[in-house]
């Protein structure tokens, strides 16, 4: 299976899963329930889910293990970004190349769809039955997805970049924002791959955190690098509306191919911590030149 085929394939599978946790647009309250899917299913990447079943791979995890952790990391990210394009927020009207959730559907909807699906995301990791590990190590799972949604992960770095508007960012600074903010889910996404395996290889799973690290700080430096290179219609999002908030990104701080060459030691970084890893981690080694390779 080729890297683009198995990107495909991991869409497919957490998509199914997502439709089998998610209620019906027809179940009440219907208008809550159909701004949750509108959200949940408006063509994402799935970056995050697809992280899961690599880094379940990498541990040689049967993919149906992981398809309940895959489902909430996706939950949980697509959660930030309802309640992160707000008008008390971000104030985006455009997510993935269509109105956000709240400008469809209202901003009670909205936040109450993203209250839902963070609240879905824990019921999934304690009650999907596929998951393959002992209780012990099902709550640490719940722990680890906790934590990087909490104020020391996501909800944390959207603190810290809502006060950092109109301000320049120290280069240490901005990389504590994004490490909570982006980077907090992505590594959480390996880690529950990884700990879907029983019992977990500690210095195996201590490389791919490590791997995690560095491939969310790759990420948010080429996603900077695209909302000065790209153009709406291609992200999907408004290009240019960092600089319009006055935020402190990567390029503001190490000049364009500075950020460039930033994000390139950080994917190498991250190759490095697999070097012990055989074919078992292929795709986490692909993901990490794709995330720095996207186009969007």
């Amino acid at each position: 299976m080729t890297f683009t085929e198995k990107l495909s394939d991991c869409q497919s599978r957490v998509n199914a899963t997502l439709e089998r946790w998610i209620p019906a647009s027809t179940v009440a309250p219907a208008s809550l329930h159909e701004a949750i899917r509108y959200a949940i299913f408006a063509g994402g990447k799935r970056i995050r889910p697809v992280l899961v079943y690599a880094g379940g791979e990498a541990f040689k995890v049967e993919a149906a293990a992981l398809d309940a952790c895959a489902c909430a990391v996706e939950m949980i990210h697509t959660y930030s970004l309802i309640h992160d394009d707000l008008p008390a927020m971000d104030d985006d009207d455009l997510r993935r190349g269509r109105p956000t959730c709240h400008k469809a559907y209202g901003e009670a909807t909205a936040i109450l769809a993203g209250d839902a699906l963070q609240a879905l995301a824990f019921q999934a990791l304690a009650q999907d039955t596929a998951i393959p590990v002992p209780p012990a190590q099902r709550l640490q799972m719940i722990g680890v997805l906790a934590h990087a949604a909490g104020s020391l992960g996501m909800a944390g770095g959207q603190a810290i970049d809502l006060g950092a508007e109109n301000r320049m960012l120290a280069l240490e600074e901005l990389q504590t924002m994004h490490a909570y903010k982006t980077g907090a889910l992505i590594r959480a996404s390996v880690e529950l791959g990884a700990l879907c395996s029983a019992p977990v290889d500690e210095q195996r799973f201590a490389r791919v955190s490590r791997y995690a690290q560095c491939i969310g700080l790759a990420f948010q430096i080429h996603d900077d690098v695209l909302d000065i290179e790209s153009d709406t219609e291609t992200l999907g999002k408004p290009q240019g509306s960092d600089l319009e908030r006055n935020k402190a990104t990567y390029p503001s701080l190490l000049g364009l191919e500075g950020a460039k060459r930033a994000a390139r030691q950080a994917l190498d970084e991250a190759l490095e911590n697999l070097a012990d890893f055989g074919a078992e981690a292929g795709t986490l080694r692909e993901l990490a030149r794709y995330i720095v390779e996207r186009e969007h």
